[in-house]
């Protein structure tokens, strides 16, 4: 017979109980490797939106994201004409809070000039823009719909296209812009402060982007563009690879730490808990694992009983931990993404952190007087 099953029968309410409490704390280590996964998604879609191979921003900066950078326009066509580009576009971002059906929300707004590298990859309904003024594309997440007219400055814009899953790097959905559109909204002031402006005789200085993206012919040296860009000392180049490393660098690197901490401080506690309940059964039933050692058990079978229990605690903790938060995934306000690697491995902790937790148990479990068995 299997002693571990049989105990378990015999004290299934408490078993059942820890299990519960358990899988709540594993689900919530689960949850943090999730949020961490997307996390790093999300930051990495904006930046691989575009598609392109060369970003040119800003002289000493390592824009757009990580710092501010401001370039002329007139560099779209200077980086243009350099030998291996293929294709080249303005663009701009600015964050802003705009009202929808779901109340009050916060969008990155990405100016771009259509047919040019800089707008959405895909759409998932509608069509891009046709027009260089009061055209929009919206990210679904936005809660906006085709047809739909929105106010934005002193504008009014229609939505005609949709896209999926294209956020910036704090989750805040993109909404796509003619690069002219998104320069007024960006620089033109409104009421009051657009007659004070005037009064002063000051303008807004539109003649300027937040980087140029370029892609390159196939045969054409990535780096050696990238130096040829760099040349100008106004300018700076990155490649893809160099953009998407200092993204998740600038913006990732600390949630990545704190995330870590947390899962190891929730691991920790995990151990803890399961050391102190299979501590606690094992008190509970001395005086069978008593009469066991009196009519000869071997030691390994004490030890099987033990280590099983604390294996079958956290096996169901777990699989009830993954399983919730698997569902509740797309309710939380930020992307969290369950990959089975992580799952996995986590997997293989809690059975390690089951077997340390176990010792105690099984320590206490070795010291047990078999006269114990024969007392009253």
């Amino acid at each position: 017979m299997n002693l571990a099953i049989r105990d378990i029968r015999h004290h299934w309410g408490r078993f059942v109980l820890t299990c519960l409490g358990l899988s709540l704390l594993l689900g919530v280590v689960i949850s943090m490797i999730g949020i961490y996964r997307g996390l790093v998604a999300d930051a990495l879609v904006l930046v691989r939106a575009p598609a392109v191979d060369l970003w040119v921003v800003e002289g000493g900066t390592k824009g757009p994201f990580a710092e501010a950078s401001r370039i002329p326009r007139d560099t779209r066509n200077a980086v243009a004409r350099i030998d291996g580009i293929a294709h080249a576009g303005m663009v701009t971002y600015q964050s802003m809070q705009i009202d929808t059906a779901k109340g009050v929300g916060r969008v990155l707004v990405v100016g771009f000039e259509p047919g040019r590298p800089g707008g959405p990859a895909t759409l998932a309904a509608g069509r891009t823009l046709e027009r260089s003024h009061f055209e929009m594309v919206a990210d679904i997440k936005t809660g906006l719909e085709l047809g739909q007219i929105i106010r934005l400055g002193n504008d009014d814009y229609r939505v005609v296209g949709l896209t999926r899953g294209q956020v910036d790097s704090g989750g805040n959905p993109l909404i796509y812009l003619s690069l002219q559109d998104a320069q007024r909204l960006q620089f033109e002031l409104e009421g009051a402060a657009a007659r004070n402006q005037a009064a002063r005789g000051e303008r807004a200085n539109t003649n300027q982007v937040n980087a140029v993206l370029a892609t390159i012919h196939g045969d054409a040296d990535l780096d050696s563009v990238a130096r040829s860009v760099s040349r100008w000392k106004h300018l700076s180049a990155l490649t893809q690879a160099d953009q998407e490393a200092m993204l998740l660098s600038a913006v990732v690197d600390k949630a990545r730490k704190q995330i870590g901490m947390f899962t190891v401080t929730l691991l920790t506690v995990s151990t803890v808990i399961i050391a102190l309940i299979v501590h606690t059964m094992t008190l509970d039933k001395a005086r069978e694992i008593a009469t066991l050692k009196l009519i000869g058990a071997p030691d390994r079978t004490i030890l099987a009983l033990i280590i099983q229990q604390a294996l079958a605690m956290g096996a169901i903790s777990f699989s009830l931990g993954a399983t919730l938060i698997t569902l509740a995934a797309d309710r939380f306000p930020r992307r969290v993404i369950v990959e089975a690697p992580d799952i996995a491995m986590l997997a293989a902790a809690v059975g390690l952190v089951c077997v340390i937790a176990s010792l105690a148990g099984v320590r206490h479990a070795l010291s047990i007087d078999p006269a114990q068995a024969l007392g009253g």
